[in-house]
């Protein structure tokens, strides 16, 4: 079975419900993986939205979630996760607002798409010391093993 990303909170390129974005709670999607391939030593998840700021001209991949050193033997993340509450072993990484955890969809205008991306790879990377999204990519090149994603999409109601 190959490497596999789903949530319970939506379903593959369906909306997001707010209670994930900044016009709710900002609470981080449940997200369960299965499908891990033979080897897999640690996961990475990358949270980003490449609709910034507008839909119609895209600019920028606005980053909203970096984590690696996932355990492979961890099957998911509850909604909401606390960095208490993350895996034993997972490092954060900062986003485009320059903190570490997640922070839910906010689009300026128009309906963005947010790929939640997950990255099985051969080994356990080095702490990196809270990386931003290129530097955890630059540090995963030649390890990954399989990545799969899963978007959702959100429109704030004005």
């Amino acid at each position: 079975m190959p490497l596999q990303l789903t949530s319970t909170a939506f379903p593959h390129e369906a909306s997001m419900p707010a209670r994930l974005t900044c016009d709710g709670g900002d609470a981080s999607p449940a997200l369960h993986w299965s499908g891990m391939p033979a080897g897999t030593r640690s996961l990475a998840l990358v949270v980003d939205d490449p609709d910034a700021p507008d839909p119609a001209a895209p600019r920028m991949t606005w980053v909203h979630w970096v984590l690696y050193n996932l355990p492979p033997d961890a099957d998911g993340l509850p909604e909401g996760v606390a960095a208490s509450q993350l895996p034993a072993g997972t490092r954060p990484g900062t986003n485009d607002w320059g903190r570490t955890g997640y922070g839910g969809p906010c689009p300026p205008v128009g309906r963005h798409r947010y790929f939640h991306k997950l990255y099985a790879l051969d080994v356990v990377l080095p702490d990196l010391r809270q990386p931003d999204k290129a530097h955890l990519m630059k540090a995963m090149e030649g390890r990954i093993l399989a990545h799969t994603a899963l978007v959702g999409t959100y429109q704030r109601q004005r």
